[in-house]
């Protein structure tokens, strides 16, 4: 699948550089350091870059600008993986760019991922990754992927505002995607997207979340 011609995301841009969806009115990203928060809930939170091996499956719900893709390249180094990404409103490339200024790290292993994105592929390669972004609704989409996942980044907006993606029949089909000792971590610890996971059969808890945010979730398939 390629990309369409235009962004789909429905856009604003708070202080010039932080995309925030009209669509869902939430930002893409923390205000409060988006690449630290990345790697605190959904790296340290999935116990990566430890766990990672040859092979490893990351799936993730949300793929926004990508920053999420770009810290797992950081944190692997040469490890070959896998990284599968749902999203159904996509960005374009230009627009992830911009978005991206704001952490210079992540910009700077970031190229051949705004190329491909702006030829219009949703499969490529960054470092020792293999990506593919699948478009659509995931309740549609994840349903008929063919892979399991070690780890998954739920990582859509708000619960609040976006619930369909973190609704109890979705997080069953992540269930279902998940390899045996599997893990999953969110910055959210909304009660019902915590009861939709326990109830799809992960062991659920509570963590300190980002920034002085209260708590986070994330859990392990028995």
């Amino acid at each position: 699948m390629t990309l369409p011609d235009q962004s789909q995301a429905a856009l604003d841009w708070r202080d010039g550089s932080t995309p925030v969806s009209t669509r869902f009115d939430d930002p893409y990203f923390s205000l409060a350091n988006g690449l630290a928060e990345t790697r605190h809930v959904f790296l340290a939170g999935n116990g990566l870059p430890e766990r990672l091996c040859p092979g490893f499956q990351i799936a993730e719900l949300g793929f926004g600008t990508g920053l999420n893709l770009l810290a797992t390249a950081i944190a692997a180094g040469d490890v070959p993986i896998r990284f599968t990404s749902f999203e159904a409103f996509p960005m374009s490339a230009p627009e992830i760019a911009r978005a991206l200024t704001a952490f210079p790290e992540a910009l700077a292993v970031a190229a051949p991922f705004l190329e491909a994105w702006g030829q219009g592929r949703t499969r490529f390669s960054i470092g020792a990754i293999e990506a593919e972004v699948i478009l659509g609704d995931a309740r549609q989409t994840l349903p008929a992927w063919q892979g399991r996942a070690d780890a998954w980044f739920l990582d859509g907006f708000s619960p609040a505002k976006n619930p369909e993606l973190w609704g109890e029949d979705l997080m069953a089909e992540v269930a279902r995607h998940t390899a045996p000792g599997g893990t999953f971590a969110t910055y959210t610890a909304a009660g019902f997207v915590r009861r939709g996971l326990a109830a799809a059969g992960f062991a659920v808890e509570r963590a300190p979340g980002h920034a002085g945010k209260r708590h986070m979730s994330r859990g392990v398939k028995p």
